[in-house]
């Protein structure tokens, strides 16, 4: 299947985020909360997906949490503390870079938790998740799937890529021997944790702009009618001229150069 052209993907976004829009304004209306998680492969194209969905919501409304290693004060917290002072208000929308499901994956994985800990968090996860859901948070969870060969081919870019050689981190590089350790550590975790109450979806992201439309289809189709047309703006004319900038103490500085 040949990969999505970028033109084609906008026009195929465009009408979606236009929905998105119109969903975060049923959310602060209705004081909803919504919590969606990101999860899968590195490289799989979690930031780009994130961007798919909340990069025309206002920004006040909808905020992304990408938590770094926990503190050493946080290591000896409730595992779930830190990720609770995040959770969703009412009217606000929530996309997490990476959740609680990191104790699942790359601690798993790469030995930062012990089994004892894991074992605890899998066994926990569906009781907290209820928890979540009886209070009334809307939450969806994803996982985003990639074949190695795609892996390797975006590892490469990013090692080539200066604008992009800041996503590449050891914890990357060593993904790259431990495929398939990551693929028995993610059936383990949906057979722990794909709940009636919290229901796992995954998305293949071997095409990453393809993933991000069906995404957010998924997304949007999970919701109720959550259309609220914006408020009428009485935009009157000015009835003058409109006026130019004047300037006293100081001036612009000069215009960038395009020769």
């Amino acid at each position: 299947m040949s990969k999505l052209k970028r033109k084609k993907y906008e026009e195929l976004l465009e009408p979606m985020q236009e929905e998105l829009v119109a969903m975060s304004r049923w959310v602060a209306a209705k004081g909803q909360r919504i919590l969606v998680l990101f999860e899968g492969r590195d490289t799989a194209g979690k930031g780009g997906a994130i961007k798919a969905v909340g990069d025309r919501i206002n920004p006040r409304q909808c905020r992304t949490v990408a938590l770094s290693k926990p503190s050493e004060c946080e290591a000896g917290q409730w595992y779930f503390q830190r990720y609770v002072a995040h959770l969703p208000t009412a009217g606000e929308i929530v996309l997490f870079d990476r959740s609680w499901y990191n104790r699942a994956g790359v601690e798993r994985v790469m030995g930062y938790a012990t089994p004892e800990q894991v074992d605890a968090f899998l066994d926990q996860v569906p009781a907290f998740e209820k928890l979540l859901v009886d209070d009334g948070i809307l939450l969806f969870k994803y996982w985003l799937a990639a074949d190695q060969k795609q892996q390797e081919e975006r590892l490469e870019e990013r090692r080539d890529d200066p604008l992009k050689r800041w996503k590449l981190s050891p914890v990357d590089l060593a993904a790259r021997e431990h495929y398939s350790d990551y693929t028995l550590a993610r059936e383990a975790m949906l057979a722990a944790t794909h709940t009636a109450d919290a229901p796992w979806t995954l998305v293949d992201f071997n095409d990453q702009r393809r993933g991000r439309l069906t995404l957010v289809r998924d997304l949007l189709d999970r919701l109720p009618d959550t259309r609220v047309d914006p408020p009428e703006v009485d935009f009157t004319p000015l009835g003058r001229p409109p006026l130019k900038e004047r300037f006293t103490r100081l001036q612009p500085i000069p215009p960038f150069p395009l020769d």
